[in-house]
């Protein structure tokens, strides 16, 4: 079984919904969830395929300010 990639990153917490709606008009991306509400830490899991958009995607938001800390993590559903 293959698994995604698996991605951690800090979203600015007054732009949660501008980013959430931006990543998920893009169908097929990735799957994102909130990780820990209170820090407004997200966690990401990317098809391999689609890594190279999404990482061009994540530095955009980067370069406005909206995600900070974004990291590439051992995917936490591999047993």
């Amino acid at each position: 079984m293959s698994y995604c990639l698996y991605y951690q990153a800090h979203i600015r917490q007054s732009h949660c919904w501008f980013f959430v709606a931006a990543l998920r008009s893009f169908e097929h991306v990735a799957f994102d969830r909130t990780f820990n509400v209170d820090e407004s830490v997200f966690e990401f899991f990317v098809p391999p395929t689609m890594e190279p958009f999404f990482l061009e995607f994540m530095e955009y938001f980067k370069q406005q300010g909206i995600v900070s800390e974004l990291k590439q993590l051992k995917n936490r559903l591999e047993q």
